[in-house]
This record gives structure tokens, sequence and C-alpha cells, in this order.
């Protein structure tokens, strides 16, 4: 007499339990393999061409005009040279819609002025010029007061700030812009035997802060 084998439904039931939680399991292995492998490129993306921020210091800056021509209004006239560098080796930058301004003890004192666009290539330093001017601009009627004080202690601190946007470029890929700030703090001789007629000026190298 011969035997019948078969199984009961609790084990078919079983059976088709443990086939569906395996083809779980290499769907999940397969995702997190993928979502681990598509996670390591990007960073090694980022960590191969993170660019870092451009570097701005100030070689000069000239003072030809700081009158009041009334209590609270202010004719300025100020020239600077900023040193701009690119420190990235693979990424290049352009600079586009730049103003530059000068500020004392917290109140603008020149107009924003505009500066060209310009490409910086890797590594690339660049010399920028610019010219700021002010024409009966208002000021706190303690202006002449503390400019005074400054020229008792023999030194007038100036901010001076470059605002603009910049795009990198690695390759043919240009990102989207990104706003930049850029503010520099120049100590200048101001004494009160300094010559009415003479420029007051700073040409020591300032080191700037730049925020993107």
């Amino acid at each position: 007499m011969s035997q019948v084998f078969s199984k009961s439904p609790k084990h078919c039931a079983e059976r088709r339990r443990f086939t569906i939680s395996k083809s779980h399991k290499k769907l999940f292995f397969a995702f997190s393999s993928f979502l681990t492998l598509l996670l390591a490129f990007i960073f090694l993306i980022w960590l191969t061409l993170h660019p870092s921020k451009p570097q701005f210091s100030l070689t000069q800056a000239d003072i030809y005009q700081l009158s009041l021509t009334r209590p609270s209004l202010l004719n300025s006239s100020i020239q600077l040279t900023f040193l701009s560098k690119n420190p990235n080796k693979r990424v290049a930058i352009y600079y586009d819609q730049l103003q530059a301004y000068a500020s004392y003890k917290g109140q603008q004192i020149t107009v924003d002025t505009t500066l060209p666009p310009f490409y910086q290539d890797h590594e690339e330093a660049n010399l920028l010029t610019a010219f700021l001017q002010g024409t009966a601009l208002p000021v706190a009627p303690s202006f002449g007061y503390e400019v005074g004080r400054d020229q008792i202690a023999g030194k007038i601190v100036l901010s001076l700030k470059v605002n603009g946007k910049l795009r990198w470029k690695v390759g043919s890929w240009v990102s989207g812009r990104y706003r930049f700030n850029v503010n520099c703090v120049s100590i200048i001789a101001f004494g009160p035997n300094t010559a009415p007629t003479s420029p007051l000026s700073s040409n020591r190298g300032t080191q700037c802060s730049t925020t993107v």
C-alpha cells in the first residue's frame, strides 16, 4: 500500500509567508545598495568640487573729500583698490551685479557704485578699482563731532563694502546665482596736522570678510 505524502494547509501558508518575506528582503537590499551608491557618488562630487568662497583684500584706500556743506549734508570722494582671488583649483567664478560703497560708524557715506562684471578662472587673481562719491548725502547731526573726535585720536575707521552675485563654473556647467557680501575695514591716519588738500591714504593690505 503506497503512502501519499501531503502537506497541511498550515505548512503551505508558512511556505508562502517565507517566499514573500524573502522577496521583500531582496528588494530592500537592492534599494539600500542603490541609495548607498547614489549618496556616495553625490558625496564624492561634493568633496571634489565643493567650491571655496572667493577671497578679497583691500590694497589701497584714498579719501579725497569728506566734508559737510551743512550740519547734516555730506560730500565725499573715496578711491579703493581691491584684490580678488579665486582659491579653487577646479571651479571658476562669474561675478555679476557688483556694487561698492563706504560707510562710517554705520552711516553710508557714498552712493552705491556699480562695478563691471568679470570672469575669474581657477586660482586667478584680479585687481578691482572703485571710485566712490557722495553729494549732499544726509548724515546724522553728530557726524561732524564724530569725525572731529577721530581727528584728535589720529585715525579714522571706514567700512568698505562690495555686494553682488556670483556663479560657479565647472567645465561647461554653470550654477545659478548666489549673493555674496564683502566687508573690509580700513584704518586711515587722520591727525590734526593733516593738510586739507592732501588725500588721506591707507596702503596697508587689509583682509576682508566674505560671506556667500
